[in-house]
């Protein structure tokens, strides 16, 4: 029997998902909508899987992840999301994720991505897949040409980033790409620690010198 706990602050989400996946046979789910409860309830029973949400108020996905670790070293942990994973994929690979499923992943899908977790597998979804490689063709291409460092910014970072120089703000910015004001500033976290600085204006000088957004 694979036991699975999923933590969720959306009930609707929480309970569909247990019901997908008790489905089968030989799946046991429970659902915390608060990432508080976490640690209570890992003491009290023993799960083989837990599906954590990206975003969730107080410590979003990648943190509790780094904090389960701590603890339950064995743990299996995938990051269950509706958002885009690959401006985040480094971020959790660095958190020691067993992998990644999408919300918008069938049935099917989702229990395929737990089974390979379960044998220390990760499915990666093909979109994903080619967005990966297509960064590290870029890593690459750039390295040769400029001193880099192995440093790259996908599209959205790089537009989010020409927003930035032109002095808008994260709400301008999300409307301006018809994104959620969140996914900016998710986004800008991540250029943030790709590039080692700690404000918009360090991050846009720093892609400019390294050559990974024009100068205006």
């Amino acid at each position: 029997m694979t036991k699975v706990l999923i933590v969720d602050d959306h009930p609707a989400v929480g309970a569909g998902t247990k019901s997908m996946l008790e489905q089968e046979a030989d799946m046991k789910v429970d659902v915390t909508y608060e990432n508080e409860q976490v640690e209570q309830l890992l003491k009290k029973n023993q799960y083989d899987i837990l599906l954590l949400d990206l975003y969730m108020p107080g410590m979003n996905g990648i943190e509790l992840a780094k904090s389960i670790r701590k603890t339950y070293p064995d743990l299996k942990l995938l990051i269950y999301t509706g958002f885009d994973l690959s401006t985040h994929f480094n971020m959790l690979v660095e958190a020691d994720i067993n992998g990644f499923v999408s919300k918008t992943a069938t049935s099917e899908q989702l229990v395929t991505a737990i089974r390979c977790a379960s044998r220390d597998e990760v499915v990666i979804p093909l979109n994903l897949f080619k967005q990966l490689r297509r960064s590290e063709a870029s890593v690459s291409e750039t390295s040769d040409s400029s001193d880099c460092n192995g440093f790259s910014l996908n599209e959205k970072e790089q537009s989010i980033l020409k927003e930035v120089a032109s002095g808008f703000t994260n709400r301008e910015i999300a409307q301006t790409l018809h994104m959620s004001q969140r996914s900016v500033e998710y986004t800008l976290t991540g250029v943030f620690n790709k590039l080692n600085v700690r404000s918009r204006t360090e991050a846009l000088f720093k892609a400019q010198e390294l050559g990974l957004v024009s100068k205006s």
